[in-house]
């Protein structure tokens, strides 16, 4: 007989002062949304990059030379947000364009020793601490997960939003090095327009 063993929890997080189950899912979500908002911020203010510039980084050096939309499809991005993360790394030296020597209408990608250097010394990301806990989870807790994230996306209406399978706050490719995530609160950012 197989029996199952118990999966390792962390320890739970201090109940909210109503005892209220929606408010104890808003309260999981927003710890979701402030930690992925943490370790962006992180990521530029120690490392002078974002997320998804190591993704983009690590694709690239698994297979160099590699042209833009092959990127793209490696990442799941459009063609247009990796050109524009592109332009952002070429500007800091990470990376370099150069002509295809078999098509010279081919513009490739590569790496360069800073954008190596970068990626030797750079931190695990947020999603591969989670990817890695997720996958050791019996298929119908994995399963369990995804069907309550599916649901709350729908009953938030946001499931028809185009999203990347990147952890990073903001816009993946208006996040540029030094330049903080956009703050979700509207009535924030309208505050600053008017400075």
């Amino acid at each position: 007989m197989k029996m199952n063993r118990a999966i390792p929890r962390a320890p739970a997080a201090p109940a909210t002062p109503s005892g209220n189950p929606c408010d104890e899912v808003l309260v999981s979500l927003r710890r979701i949304v402030r930690a992925i908002d943490l370790h962006s911020r992180r990521l530029i203010h120690e490392h002078g990059v974002t997320g998804p510039q190591i993704l983009l980084l690590r694709s690239l050096c698994a297979r160099q030379p590699s042209a833009v939309g092959e990127l793209a499809r490696s990442l799941q991005l459009s063609q247009a947000t990796v050109t524009e993360m592109l332009d952002r790394m070429e500007d800091r030296g990470l990376i370099r364009r150069v002509r295809s020597r078999s098509d010279r209408r081919r513009v490739m990608v590569r790496t360069t020793r800073a954008g190596e250097a970068l990626l030797e010394r750079s931190p695990p990301l947020l999603q591969e601490g989670f990817s890695a806990a997720f996958r050791r989870l019996p298929r119908h807790e994995q399963e369990t997960i995804l069907d309550a994230l599916r649901r709350i996306a729908e009953m938030m209406d946001i499931r028809e939003l185009d999203a990347a399978p990147v952890l990073a706050s903001g816009p993946l490719a208006s996040d540029g090095a030094g330049d903080p995530p956009p703050d979700p609160d509207p009535a924030a950012q309208g505050r600053r327009r008017r400075r």
